[in-house]
């Protein structure tokens, strides 16, 4: 232990004692632990985030979406299919034993969307009141309508928080009332708004119902009409039981709904946990090619290293003879050489750990990419960034144990 305090301190003087020389050293392994922990953390919080926008949508939940057609296309499908519709649901609720839960929605066409207070842009949509659940979507004032609304018809709505915002500048939306169309509704609700570094994954888009009004599909069936060769709804979410794979159950799901359809492909089914695979794949392969990238940079570094070790052994070349004429020994000399080649590598380590960090909050302010911290990122970088070191001092070192003392004590 003795001796290698010794070594570690008269390491570290040889650093100070050539600044520039270590300086250019440490760069490669500075950049190369920095870069590698920079897109770790990005790939670790990628991937954090893509789980958390699937969950949003329910890993367990199946969503069937109607496609869109041009409008003579569209002639030709009606003649076999009406589209999705509430007995769709009610099918898939009655036919399948491991659906749990089903809910229809439908994106209303409106042409006026106002409160006392102001206009609005926001989408109207009309769902089954299951829908919030399953969507993970909850108030910050006020209530969800539930199956007696729906099934009694009443004119009521919950609204986004954003669409609240733009309705009533004042902020007293709850209990007020908003006009859609023709139709006056109260608002009784207004949702948790939850804040997304994305508004989408895999093309599929979320976080709209910040911007949105939800009233009672069974009310948007009785109170307003759709148009002539529209589909009554244009999405069905299905929640799964624990008894059958996500993936098994939409091939189910497909079968059915071709035999209702007419086997007319109308519709699209998509499925969250497939989705969090494929993210997850990208993510993954994203992570490799970059910290390969990163992981030249620790080679470099490591070149670098033995460069400026074997430039060490040879102005120490009467120091090493004098030693070994001391009665040190090989293993003393080749242990000396690896511990200033290793502190090298940890000096470098620790300034990449900065730089990293820095690096990933920079990256997160300019380019809005969530990052995570991974203690496991820190070690592997810090980890091969000393391997690097050491693998590539021990040539220097082996050549310093390997002289010849006389020869040595003999170089000018």
């Amino acid at each position: 232990m003795n001796a290698i305090t010794i070594n570690l301190r008269h390491a570290i003087s040889e650093m100070m004692h050539h600044k520039l020389r270590t300086l250019l050293t440490l760069l490669g392994m500075v950049f190369g632990v920095g870069a590698v922990i920079a897109m770790l953390s990005i790939g670790e919080g990628a991937q954090a985030e893509a789980t958390r926008l699937i969950e949003k949508m329910g890993l367990r939940n199946l969503v069937i979406e109607e496609k869109t057609f041009d409008q003579e296309t569209l002639k030709e499908i009606r003649e076999d299919t009406l589209g999705l519709s509430m007995n769709d649901v009610r099918a898939l609720q009655d036919s399948l034993p491991f659906v749990e839960q089903t809910c229809g929605e439908k994106t209303l066409k409106t042409w006026s969307l106002f409160s006392v207070n102001a206009n609005s842009d926001g989408a109207v949509k009309a769902v089954s009141p299951s829908c919030f659940s399953m969507s993970n979507l909850e108030v910050s004032e006020g209530r969800l309508f539930d199956d007696k609304d729906n099934k009694g018809f009443a004119q009521v709505a919950v609204i986004g928080s954003e669409a609240a915002d733009s309705l009533f500048p004042a902020g007293d939306a709850l209990g007020q009332r908003i006009k859609i169309n023709h139709l006056w509704v109260e608002v009784i609700g207004i949702l948790r708004k939850d804040e997304l570094s994305k508004d989408e994954i895999q093309g599929i888009k979320l976080g709209a119902e910040h911007n949105q009004i939800f009233i009672p599909v069974e009310t948007a069936f009785k109170r307003l009409k759709l148009e002539m060769l529209e589909s009554q709804l244009d999405t069905i979410r299905v929640g799964l039981d624990e008894s059958i794979k996500p993936q098994m159950a939409s091939v189910a799901i497909d079968r059915l709904l071709k035999r209702r359809h007419g086997n007319i492909d109308d519709y699209q089914i998509i499925v969250p946990a497939s989705l969090l695979n494929q993210q997850n794949q990208t993510q993954q392969i994203f992570t490799i090619v970059m910290s390969s990238i990163a992981g030249i940079s620790l080679l470099v570094g490591g070149i670098g290293i033995m460069n400026i070790m074997l430039a060490t052994v040879l102005e120490r070349t009467k120091e090493i003879g004098l030693l070994r004429a001391l009665g040190a020994r090989k293993v003393d000399i080749k242990n000396q050489f690896l511990i200033e080649s290793a502190t090298i590598a940890a000096v470098g380590a620790m300034l990449g750990i900065i730089m990293g960090i820095v690096l990933s909050f920079l990256i997160q302010s300019l380019a809005s990419w969530p990052v995570a911290w991974s203690f496991f990122s820190i070690i592997l970088a810090v980890g091969v960034c000393l391997i690097t070191g050491v693998a590539f001092g021990y040539y220097p070192a082996k050549q310093a144990a390997e002289l010849d003392p006389i020869q040595a004590l003999q170089k000018n």
